[in-house]
């Protein structure tokens, strides 16, 4: 699930194979021209499917001219984007 407060979208949940393609759509949705902070504290599982969609996302916030930053990543998630080398790609707060 995910919701947008201000500036903020928070994530909850797991992200996952099984729903990251939902999860990537649900959050593309509520980009516009506002720079973003994707909260990821409340997540509670992530696989290596959840690095295509912080690429996704950043692809989509360059379309769209805004900036985003990833705030509350877990460690897991960023040791996956060290371990595909794309760690410079994704800003965190």
């Amino acid at each position: 699930m995910i919701l947008r407060d201000g500036n903020r979208i928070i994530v909850q949940g797991p992200i996952t194979i099984a729903n990251v393609v939902e999860i990537i759509e649900q959050g593309a949705n509520l980009f516009d021209r506002t720079d973003l902070i994707i909260d990821f504290e409340q997540v509670t599982e992530v696989d290596s499917s959840a690095v295509s969609m912080l690429l996704e996302w950043q692809r989509e916030a360059l379309k769209n001219n805004q900036k985003l930053c990833f705030s509350n990543i877990s460690e897991n998630l960023k040791n996956l984007t060290q371990l595909y080398g794309v760690s410079e790609l994704v800003p965190l707060a």
